[in-house]
């Protein structure tokens, strides 16, 4: 016969009874597991669940479990489904299980048709779902791409990407080509990696665009400048957006549209009109207008009616002559004026330093070095300015 003990709940322990001969002595075990197998030796205990485990406790279990008799078995069977049934009915809503734990229900489920009538501490589908992650797992790490190239330098990649982002006309041949000649060895095929892929055909930046018009642009404009006389006198300008070089001026105190006209033939008269002209629209230059530039090849841009703004490059330079010449000096008559717009444009172009020019004239200016002289200043403007330059001692 066999007898189990009765555990007591203030200790927390079991009373197991082996069977020695004819008698029975109780043994005291803290979490055992009973065995009634008179010719294997007992297994007291295969390890303290909390350094194991559930998956190698099963495992250690199924191996004991070979050497019991089949009424232990049946016996024990009962037990723990009364234990599941008790833990099902007080288990929180959500298990924390472990990827040992969802493996063994992986491998029950492939081995074992009757997988479904056993499992009661989570949903079938549960496994399902288990079974395709493992799956999905298997195929990924096997299809995973293997060590290959060392990886480009990170500042050979950002070089790639400012390439582009400057030449966006430029592809992978031609940005691996300026590569190659600043020592830099990389393949062709690594360049276009490392390329943004385009959502649609590359363009040139606004800035690029107005920069590669800028020689075929011309912008003309009036403005007045009081005597010391008080008559007022009409200056007109042409001047070339490419180095804001300034073309051509007139003085007049009546401007007329035949007096405009023949600016405009001064100011290119040997078919070197450029192809656009940027305009106001001002009375002065009058109906005909219009007709005399598409005569010498130039197509009119006028800008809208009060509107200053859209011709900024000859207002800027509008407002460089009024501050730094003609607010400074007296104009007498028409003749002082030309002489003095005369001086000043000539330190315009030769000796100032313009911020749109990367601080260069628009006629460039050499630089010297230190071992041409001594610095002397040359007056400009009557004295309003100076040049500055090196003279040898």
């Amino acid at each position: 016969m066999q007898r189990f003990g009765n555990s007591k709940d203030s200790s927390h322990q079991h009373i197991a009874f082996a069977q020695r001969g004819d008698d029975l002595e109780p043994v005291v075990t803290e979490n055992s597991v009973r065995s009634e197998n008179t010719e294997v030796p007992i297994i007291r205990e295969i390890m303290v669940a909390t350094t194991m485990s559930s998956l190698f406790v099963a495992l250690f279990a199924l191996v004991g479990s070979s050497f019991r008799t089949r009424a232990s078995l049946q016996v024990e069977i009962l037990a723990l489904r009364h234990q599941v049934a008790v833990f099902q009915n007080n288990a929180p809503r959500r298990l924390r299980l472990h990827r040992c734990d969802r493996f063994l229900w992986v491998v029950l489920y492939r081995l074992w048709c009757d997988w479904r009538r056993c499992l009661h501490m989570v949903q079938p589908e549960t496994v399902l779902r288990w079974h395709r992650r493992a799956f999905a797992w298997h195929w990924s790490r096997k299809s995973r791409r293997l060590p290959g190239r060392p990886e480009v330098a990170a500042n050979i990649r950002d070089l790639i990407l400012r390439m582009r982002q400057a030449n966006p006309l430029w592809g992978a041949p031609r940005i691996h080509g300026e590569l190659l000649k600043l020592g830099i060895a990389v393949a062709q095929s690594t360049v276009a990696k490392y390329l943004p892929r385009p959502r649609k055909p590359p363009s040139q930046t606004w800035r690029t665009f107005l920069t590669n018009h800028l020689a075929q642009t011309v912008a003309i404009d009036f403005f007045t400048v009081p005597t010391a006389t008080f008559r007022v006198l009409f200056v007109f300008v042409v001047l070339s957006h490419e180095r804001r070089r300034v073309v051509h001026f007139g003085v007049t105190e009546h401007p007329t549209k035949e007096w405009t006209m023949q600016q405009m033939r001064e100011a290119f008269p040997w078919d070197q009109a450029p192809r656009y002209l940027l305009r106001d629209r001002d009375a002065i230059y009058g109906r005909d207008f219009a007709d005399i530039t598409r005569d010498m090849g130039m197509e009119e841009v006028l800008t809208a009616p009060r509107s200053p703004w859209q011709n900024p490059f000859v207002e800027r330079l509008v407002g460089s002559i009024r501050r730094e010449c003609l607010d400074q000096v007296i104009v007498w008559n028409e003749r002082s004026l030309r002489r003095t717009l005369q001086s000043y444009f000539a330190y315009y172009q030769r000796s100032r330093t313009h911020l749109a020019l990367a601080k260069d004239t628009p006629e460039p200016r050499t630089v010297e070095p230190p071992e041409k002289g001594r610095v002397v200043a040359i007056p400009q403007v009557g004295g309003l300015h100076h040049r500055y330059q090196r003279c040898a001692a």
